[in-house]
């Protein structure tokens, strides 16, 4: 049997198929199984991190289950306490009621004061501000009648008298007088003697004028005290005429003093020691025209 020349042998076929294989198959081939061992070792990596966040997070649901049943028991008690408290409320609800009344009437009362007081303040400025205008009303007066007295301390002075003793302060007109008796020293009794032979009482003494000089100012008078007369003649207006009487001080004599002298007329004024108590014994005459400050002493 003749074997046909176009048919191949087994080992020429072989090494034909050897030869028609190419080489970068097979690289590739193997470029693929080290990938997919690549792949599957990542995605055994994968699974085990996985595998371990998942038991963590078990354990993690654990811990956060058991503090939502602590948190539940918690909210069990408070509503239970709240239930308690609420019932026990209810209890007093009567009471807060009448609590509540009461505060409401005390703030009206509180308002009523309030109103009261605020009425009483207003009234208190308005009488506060009348006071106030008084009292500036009354300051002024008080400094112009400080100024009247200095002008009067300015014109009031002291004088020998006729009988060389030094004299108290000496008034010159009624409003000097006036002051004296502010002053309170001396008693003092103011007169006006008429021209008559009859002496007239003047405070504890009795006087008669004699004879005047209106040009000159002069005027002569007698002075009865302790059962004698005391002739002073010629003395002039504004000087301090003086004589003693029974128990009155060397020192503080009795004083006149005439601050007018008119045609048969005087007006003048007396004044003794504060502590003197003598008397005139001689007989009584009209007494209308001689005002004394202080009573008279022991009038016989």
């Amino acid at each position: 049997m003749s074997i046909s020349p176009n048919i191949p042998s087994p080992q020429e076929s072989y090494g034909y198929e050897s030869a028609g294989t190419p080489r970068w198959i097979a690289v590739l081939f193997g470029l693929v199984i080290a990938a997919l061992g690549v792949v599957v070792y990542f995605g055994y990596t994968t699974q085990a991190k996985l595998s371990d966040d998942l038991g963590r997070q078990r354990d993690q649901n654990k811990i956060l289950s058991a503090q939502l049943d602590q948190a539940n028991s918690r909210i069990a008690d408070l509503k239970s306490q709240v239930e308690i408290t609420t019932q026990r409320m209810g209890l007093t609800q009567s009471e807060l009621a009448k609590a509540k009344s009461r505060a409401e009437d005390i703030r009206k009362e509180q308002q009523a004061s309030d109103a009261e007081l605020t009425t009483q303040l207003k009234a208190s400025q308005e009488q506060i501000g009348a006071v106030a205008t008084e009292v500036g009303g009354t300051k002024k007066d008080l400094e112009a009648t400080k100024t009247d007295l200095e002008a009067t301390k300015g014109k009031l002075e002291r004088g020998m008298g006729d009988m060389n003793v030094m004299s108290g302060l000496i008034a010159h007109n009624k409003d000097d007088l006036d002051e004296l008796r502010r002053r309170g020293d001396r008693n003092y009794y103011e007169f006006t003697l008429q021209k008559s032979k009859n002496p007239q009482r003047v405070g504890p003494v009795q006087m008669s004028l004699a004879k005047t000089d209106p040009k000159k100012s002069t005027y002569s008078i007698n002075v009865i005290a302790d059962d004698k007369t005391i002739p002073k003649r010629d003395r002039t207006s504004g000087e301090p005429v003086q004589f003693y009487v029974k128990g009155s001080s060397r020192m503080a004599p009795y004083e006149i003093v005439v601050f007018d002298v008119g045609k048969n007329q005087i007006s003048g004024y007396l004044a003794t020691p504060k502590d003197s108590s003598a008397g005139a014994p001689a007989p009584s005459a009209p007494a209308a025209a001689a005002t004394p400050t202080t009573p008279p002493a022991d009038k016989p």
